[in-house]
């Protein structure tokens, strides 16, 4: 019979191995992947620090998630349009945007040639990134839980947007 504390310690044992398996093959969990192409605004790691609040780095360089229910971004509802806060980029018009009950800024749809996404398997599941196209900044997820006429909802990170009134 297996005691409470031997599952724990069996499950902490298979948890290990799986993050050292993922490391042997080239990423860690709290790492996104490796992005596909080039991208046209291209910074040093350190030009970025001086660039983007740490906040900000955190997310759109580092791939961080911020905390839902925090950003400003969830109450904005005038005409507009939200850019890249790494490059300025237009990503969403704010025709697009919902309430999607989530905690962070969700867009149904976004802007022609904006975004570009990749697959992402952090954090042992696979789930579809979404990355600004001019710089490459992590801006969140899609998901196909959206509203019409896409069905799509892409979770955006607040402090990965900068918003522009119309």
């Amino acid at each position: 019979m297996m005691s409470r504390r031997n599952t724990v310690l069996g499950l902490g044992a298979v948890s290990a191995l799986l993050v050292s398996a993922r490391s042997l093959l080239g990423g860690s969990p709290a790492q996104a992947a490796a992005p596909a192409h080039t991208y046209e605004v291209i910074k040093t790691d350190a030009e970025w620090k001086a660039l983007l609040k740490p906040d900000q780095y955190a997310v759109l360089r580092k791939a961080g998630t911020e905390r839902p229910h925090t950003s400003p971004l969830n109450k904005e509802k005038r005409a507009g349009t939200y850019r890249c806060a790494g490059c300025a980029l237009p990503l969403f018009a704010s025709s697009t945007k919902f309430e999607s009950g989530t905690g962070w800024p969700s867009f149904w749809q976004p802007l022609d040639k904006a975004v570009v996404e990749e697959s992402d398997t952090s954090l042992f599941m696979k789930r579809t990134e979404v990355l600004c196209r001019r710089c490459g900044g992590h801006l969140g997820h899609v998901f196909n839980d959206g509203p019409r006429p896409t069905g799509l909802r892409y979770c955006m990170n607040g402090v990965s947007l900068n918003f522009t009134a119309a």
